[in-house]
This record gives C-alpha cells, sequence and structure tokens, in this order.
C-alpha cells in the first residue's frame, strides 16, 4: 500500500459513492481537510491570545469599560476552549486516518458515509447512532 502523503489529488477533487468507501483518494481528501482546519483553527487561537495580550495592556477607564472588558475576555477563552477541543477532535480523526478506522461508526462499525463526513469530518458516528446516543443522554439527564 503506498503512503497517503505520497497521493495527489485535483484540486476539484471531492469523494464519491462511485468509489471503494475510504479508498487512499477519500482518506488523503479528509485528511488535508482536517489539516487545513486544524491550521485555521491555530492561527484563531493565537489571534486570540495576541488580542488578549494587547488588551491587558490597556487602561481601564470606567467600571462601565471595565465590565464590558472582563466579558469579552470570558467569551474569548470560552471560544479558545472550544477551539482546543475542536482540535483534540480533528486529532483523533488525524489518528483514526493512520489507523484505518476514520469513516467508520464507533457504536456499530457501519459506514458513516461521505455527505456526514463532507459536513462534519470528525464524526466518529453515523447519524443513527448519534441520534440514539443523543436520546438516551436525553432520557437518562431528565430521569435523574
Amino acid at each position: 500500500m503506498s503512503s497517503l502523503d505520497d497521493i495527489e489529488l485535483p484540486s476539484d477533487y471531492r469523494p464519491n459513492a462511485e468509489e471503494e468507501y475510504m479508498c487512499n483518494r477519500h482518506l488523503v481528501y479528509f485528511k488535508k481537510k482536517l489539516l487545513d482546519w486544524r491550521s485555521e483553527l491555530m492561527e484563531e487561537s493565537q489571534e486570540t491570545l495576541d488580542h488578549l495580550r494587547d488588551n491587558a495592556n490597556q487602561e481601564v477607564g470606567d467600571e462601565i469599560d471595565r465590565a464590558s472588558r472582563e466579558s469579552d475576555h470570558t467569551l474569548e477563552l470560552r471560544t479558545r476552549d472550544r477551539y482546543r477541543k475542536l482540535q483534540n477532535k480533528i486529532d483523533g480523526a488525524l489518528k483514526r486516518i493512520e489507523d484505518g478506522s476514520y469513516g467508520y461508526c464507533d457504536d456499530t462499525g457501519e459506514e458513516i458515509g461521505l455527505q456526514r463526513l463532507e459536513a462534519r469530518p470528525v464524526a466518529t458516528l453515523t447519524l443513527e447512532a448519534q441520534e440514539r446516543r443523543e436520546s438516551k443522554e436525553k432520557h437518562t439527564t431528565n430521569g435523574s
């Protein structure tokens, strides 16, 4: 089997159902998509850090300005935490590409599907398995 890094895809390539599911071309496509997404998140995360650092050195006016700045900082930190969690999911998806389990449901082993992966490349469950899990969580939360 050739290394995924040796495979070049046309810039307009999109995985399609005519090809074997999770063939090397699919894996290369999703690997690139995930790496690009991770890179964007890292850039945005760095911009958030730079913004927080810049604002920390500015003088604060009255209490309203201080409250507004604290609210902005809280939102930026929450966003940064969301990015960190998403980066962990992206890293997990990249590991699944390497170990051959990418594109298959963690619960059932069934194909997740190209459309779902196109929309959510970090998906680990089929839509049906995701709905079952959410329904189960909802019943568990409401029942306690």
